[in-house]
């Protein structure tokens, strides 16, 4: 049974930083993209982040170019979000993603002003 599952969000104080982490079981995906997604309360769920299979690769959604950055590790068979200078606007639930499709349970992030 393949999961993803995150772990690393919580309650930060704007312009603070958070670690997200999604770690992968049951099959391997490093001959493919990861990536995360979030869903503010009340909006429906958005694209944030992407980093393709060699890890050469990564793209972000214009909201957060210059404060998120995305990384994996093959080894841990995990995808990672480093979110600096968090704004209130970031709060969210965050999802890992994977093609399959396959995401994670999410994980809250709240950013307070």
């Amino acid at each position: 049974q393949v999961q993803l599952v995150e772990s690393g969000g919580g309650l930060v104080q704007a312009g603070g930083s958070l670690r997200l982490s999604c770690a992968a079981s049951g099959r391997s995906f490093s001959r493919t993209d990861m990536g995360w997604y979030r869903q503010p309360p009340g909006k429906e769920r958005e694209f944030v982040a992407v980093i393709n299979w060699s890890g050469s690769g990564t793209n972000y959604a214009n909201s957060v170019k210059g404060r998120f950055a995305i990384s994996r590790d093959y080894a841990k068979n995990a995808v990672y979000l480093q979110m600096n200078s968090l704004k209130p606007e970031d709060t969210a639930i965050y999802y890992c993603y994977a093609p399959g499709p396959y995401w994670g349970q999410g994980i809250q992030v709240t950013v307070s002003s």
